[in-house]
């Protein structure tokens, strides 16, 4: 495991704690596990129904504090009172949480009546500044995590199959979708768009595309030009892989050092296996 200072770390980074606010999912275990292992101290602040329980556990109940999804308030709080001098936000909160059971407190309540727009960019940029307010950093959300980024070109060892006339259209497309932020992903075949990503997310996304019964579909990960890298940085993890076999879907293109892979070498291994292509392009070029 990796144990040297991030690339996304701030240049007067020190190992004083920091915070998780830890969502759904292996990325937020991955986390935890890389800001330990660089003798970082962590605490954690999880979500009620949605955090891993094994990473609630690994930690003391010092180190812990949960919350409902829309305790903004008491997030602030709890930050403060685990002494955290870093947050970092690693993970989803389920989709539907956030208009079937959401539980807004006082503060959460004026935020959004202050937002005009309200997606992942105002919201999130909202609860960031808060955080920031009390004088507490927010990382960048791929901090510690550099070896599980996208890299370039082939990173799989078959043979590449799909044209990249098909991969770069499948990129035009899914970079002009998160400036209009509607998702980060789309799924093209020769040079037709089959389907892209709202707030469903990529796996719904792709069982979509699927429903065409065709063949050479391409998955395309990305990000903004302008992309808030504290949070809302897209991820492409086992799950997707295996929905991506399942829809017969043998190509994923993913933004180079802006998509994390979680457990990297893993997945790598599986698409092997699988016969799925994973490409790393960066933005605005094509795969090489």
């Amino acid at each position: 495991m990796p144990n040297s200072k991030s690339a996304f770390l701030p240049s007067d980074f020190e190992k004083r704690p920091i915070g998780l606010i830890a969502g759904k999912g292996l990325y937020p275990i991955l986390m935890a596990e890389r800001i330990r292992a660089n003798g970082v101290p962590l605490r954690i602040i999880s979500f009620l129904d949605e955090t891993d329980q094994s990473l609630i556990e690994s930690a003391s109940k010092e180190e812990h504090i949960q919350i409902k999804v829309g305790q903004l308030g008491k997030l602030l709080k709890s930050l403060k009172k685990l002494n955290c001098r870093y947050a970092v936000m690693a993970g989803q909160i389920t989709p539907k949480r956030l208009f079937q059971g959401l539980q807004p407190d006082l503060k959460a309540l004026a935020i959004l009546k202050n937002l005009e727009i309200k997606n992942a960019e105002t919201i999130f940029g909202a609860i960031a500044s808060e955080i920031e307010a009390l004088d507490i950093h927010v990382l960048d959300a791929r901090s510690f995590l550099d070896d599980q980024l996208a890299h370039d070109s082939l990173m799989t060892k078959n043979k590449p199959f799909a044209n990249k006339i098909f991969v770069n259209h499948g990129i035009r497309i899914a970079q002009g979708i998160t400036e209009l932020d509607i998702g980060q992903s789309a799924v093209v075949r020769k040079g037709t768009v089959l389907a892209v990503e709202a707030f469903e997310g990529t796996d719904s996304m792709l069982k979509r595309a699927a429903t065409f019964k065709t063949d050479d579909l391409i998955l395309v990960k990305t990000v903004k030009r302008d992309q808030d890298y504290r949070f809302d940085v897209p991820v492409f993890g086992e799950q997707t892989l295996n929905v991506m076999n399942d829809c017969n879907i043998r190509t994923a293109a993913l933004e180079v050092n802006r998509v994390i892979m979680l457990d990297k070498d893993s997945l790598i291994k599986k698409a092997n296996t699988l016969g799925i292509e994973l490409l790393g392009f960066s933005s605005l070029q094509s795969p090489k």
